[in-house]
């Protein structure tokens, strides 16, 4: 599991509110991440409640899942985000520095509160709390390149692609996609901040 504890929650933007996610969200994430629209898009798509409780209740995927709420905190579950806290490479002599250096954001919007810009206020604020709370270096984000409103939704935020991968994440419907990674450092963050 990862500690986030050093993150003042729930986070609060201009509209939402973000908070670490509990059991008791399971039902309002499964109600938006099963719909076709959305889970075209995410890496596993569990059959019914009880496959996605399966995943969702492990206590590591708990750790790195957090839920946006509309306006005051315990206001209506629009999306989800995963903040994956990682170590960066480095060589083995300067191992202990590149600890807990890295973020790896993914987010995910109730496709009826999508186009109001909710996903990029909360990704905008996971920015923030990746560089200014928990002392971050890079924050880097992965998509299908067919998912235009997610690479959009990078780059609206400030980050920048890095790798556009050709044919090389298999999609359940067969198909080979390409992929692209975004990624922002803390030094380019604070610059545009």
């Amino acid at each position: 599991m990862q500690d986030l504890s050093a993150v003042p929650w729930p986070v609060r933007t201009e509209r939402l509110s973000i908070r670490p996610a509990t059991v008791a969200d399971l039902e309002p994430t499964w109600e938006f991440r099963r719909r076709p629209e959305v889970s075209a898009w995410l890496t596993s798509l569990p059959s019914d409640l009880e496959g996605y409780r399966d995943r969702f209740d492990r206590p590591l995927r708990l750790s790195r899942t957090l839920v946006i709420e509309l306006g005051e905190p315990g206001g209506p579950i629009v999306g989800d985000l995963m903040l994956w806290l990682k170590d960066a490479w480095a060589q083995s002599e300067v191992e202990e520095q590149g600890r807990r250096k890295q973020v790896e954001l993914g987010w995910v919007v109730h496709p009826d509160h999508a186009g109001r810009g909710i996903a990029t206020e909360a990704v905008a604020a996971l920015l923030r709390v990746c560089f200014e709370d928990l002392g971050v270096h890079r924050v880097e984000a992965l998509c299908f390149a067919d998912n235009e409103a997610s690479w959009r939704l990078m780059e609206r935020v400030g980050m920048r692609r890095e790798a556009h991968y050709v044919a090389e994440s298999l999609h359940r419907s067969g198909r080979w996609l390409d992929s692209y990674a975004y990624a922002v450092l803390a030094d380019e963050w604070r610059d545009r901040s």
